[in-house]
């Protein structure tokens, strides 16, 4: 009996702060209620006040997700990938609807997040541990 590896997947983004800001005055709530749920738009402040960098270290997130998922066939919507802040501060990344099955499928398990903003842009890591099935 041989054992399947583990494989760890990485995706890292970075975005920046003046295009996500640029995007808010154009398009609003369009926009925000396209990419982001209504708990990463609360963690960062609303519209009224400077979301801008958290919602770029959000939109990192969701890109570097999309890039360890590396779907074969079109990316997840942006609002199945959640950046969940928790009380103490720190993030965790919930996967839901299409990029849920897709992680699943794929056998990703343990996905792990890292954001930071700053000097004008957003950036996100996001590790998993990926334990492929037999085909």
């Amino acid at each position: 009996m041989s054992v399947l590896p583990l494989i760890v997947r990485v995706g890292t983004d970075v975005e920046s702060v003046e295009e996500i800001e640029s995007s808010l005055r154009q398009f609003g709530s369009r926009y925000t209620s396209r990419v982001f749920t209504d708990h990463e738009l609360e963690s960062c402040g609303g519209l009224d006040g400077n979301a801008g960098p958290g919602l770029a270290a959000r939109f990192a997130a969701k890109e570097a997700t999309i890039k360890m998922l590396a779907p074969e066939v079109g990316a997840p919507p942006w609002r199945s990938i959640e950046v969940r802040r928790r009380p103490g501060g720190w993030c965790d990344l919930i996967l839901c609807d299409e990029a849920e099955e897709l992680a699943v499928r794929q056998g990703l398990q343990q996905c792990s997040l890292s954001m930071s903003h700053g000097a004008g842009v957003g950036l996100a890591t996001v590790v998993a541990l990926c334990c492929p099935t037999r085909s």
